[in-house]
């Protein structure tokens, strides 16, 4: 007799399990405990199985018969219902254990420890915000690059440019990871690049003329605002580091007595070491500095917390308050008055790439080669001090360097000949 849902529902349980069967193999299992279960009892290659067909009433008697049905269909043509429900839940977890978002988190976890914080918090917040969402459910190896593609240009029409290239580069960094460890057969973002928007040139408003120069000097000499921020302000045009290196600089990073500064690599964008030689007027305002922060970790401790530096805005707006806008300077712009008059001025070009840290291609041997040219750089680094304070001054009376080291020669490239200094005299 064919079972019926107000038979099963009156159904109780007693100490020993009961079959109740419904035909066709079919039969409702009612445990002790007062469970019923589906079952379909059926013989594949004479051999007698049970398939578990899910429990009563998440399934219910049309449900059961439904599926029944179906794995007769499956016997008929030589399949196993079992063994290919078994299959069926291997692939599902296959695809949920390869599946873009773990592959993509396993591949942040072994990678980011070596990073530097705020590349690892925007990696993170552009995959869990951009990518992860549409993406990540999808198994690696089934990611196809328009799917892609049209993530980044939802990126794009947002108007994150930027950050859509970046994560092409990060998501061929996890497709390539996936390859490796034998969970995809190809890298989807391969081809891509050009399909977004091409990068636009972003160039720092900077002061190139030696008379501006001289007068912003003069004001950040006038800053009276605040202590630190004026001192950060008048390292940087000596140095010439990345704001980010700037404002995190830490007093166990600097000797003093060597008048060297050697950033870890951990805190370089090119991750290698970076040694910036210190010009006596460098040595002169840390030491004046550190009568203010030499307690502190950082040079210039946050004015909220000390232990953390100044906010990437600090001395942006240090700039702003002296009244340079932001199409006139920026902290950046210090880097690149250096390096345009440092070229026009004929030093070696490749003392001037290694001073401003510029990577090599070659990682291995950028690891090597951060003391390359120390002595000429350390050299080359007094002389744009000592130009700076002549410009600060007004004492310099041509657009070249070294007022204060007469007869002393400007290094060209090759061909060019050499320019002769006097104070206040001309080039020669």
């Amino acid at each position: 007799m064919k079972l019926t849902d107000a038979a099963i529902r009156a159904v109780k349980p007693t100490e020993k399990a009961q079959k109740i069967f419904d035909g066709g193999g079919l039969y409702l299992l009612v445990v002790p405990t007062g469970g019923k279960l589906w079952r379909l009892d059926y013989r594949f290659a004479g051999k007698r199985k049970t398939l578990a067909l899910g429990s009563y009433p998440a399934v219910s008697l049309k449900d059961a018969r439904a599926r029944r049905e179906k794995a007769k269909e499956q016997l008929a043509v030589g399949i196993d219902p079992g063994a290919h429900k078994q299959a069926v839940k291997a692939a599902v977890r296959s695809e949920s254990e390869n599946s873009f978002e773990v592959i993509g988190r396993e591949w942040f976890g072994k990678h980011s420890p070596q990073w530097a914080d705020t590349h690892r918090r925007h990696t993170l917040a552009y995959l869990e915000k951009d990518i992860f969402p549409l993406l990540g459910g999808y198994p690696v190896n089934g990611i196809t690059a328009p799917q892609l593609l049209n993530v980044l240009r939802g990126m794009e029409s947002r108007g994150a440019p930027s950050a859509a290239r970046k994560m092409r580069q990060t998501c061929g960094q996890i497709f390539r990871y996936a390859v490796a460890t034998g969970r995809a057969e190809h890298d989807s973002s391969a081809g891509l690049k050009d399909a977004l928007a091409p990068r636009q040139v972003r160039n720092f408003p900077s002061i190139k003329e030696p008379a501006a120069i001289g007068a912003l000097l003069r004001d950040i000499e006038a800053y009276n605002s605040n202590t630190v921020i004026r001192a950060a302000l008048r390292l940087a045009p000596y140095v010439f580091v990345r704001p980010g290196e700037l404002r995190r600089a830490e007093w166990a990073e600097f000797d003093l007595e060597k008048a060297e500064w050697r950033i870890p690599a951990e805190r370089m964008k090119m991750r290698v070491v970076h040694i910036v030689p210190l010009a006596r007027q460098v040595v002169n305002i840390l030491e004046d500095l550190r009568q203010y922060t030499g307690g502190s970790r950082f040079l210039f401790p946050s004015m909220r917390a000390a232990s953390a530096p100044i906010s990437d805005m600090t001395l942006l707006a240090g700039l702003r308050r002296l009244g340079y806008g932001k199409d006139e300077m920026t902290v950046h712009g210090f880097r690149s008055m250096a390096s345009t008059l440092l070229n026009e001025q004929g030093y070696n070009r490749d003392w001037i790439e290694r001073q401003l840290a510029h990577g090599e291609r070659d990682a291995v041997r950028a690891a090597y080669n951060y003391a390359q040219y120390l002595s000429e750089r350390r050299r080359m680094m007094q002389e744009w001090a000592d130009y700076l304070d002549g410009l600060r001054d007004e004492k310099v009376t041509v657009d070249t360097f070294i007022p204060d080291l007469p007869h002393t020669p400007v290094r060209p490239p090759s061909g060019r000949p050499n320019l002769v200094v006097r104070r206040g005299g001309k080039a020669k």
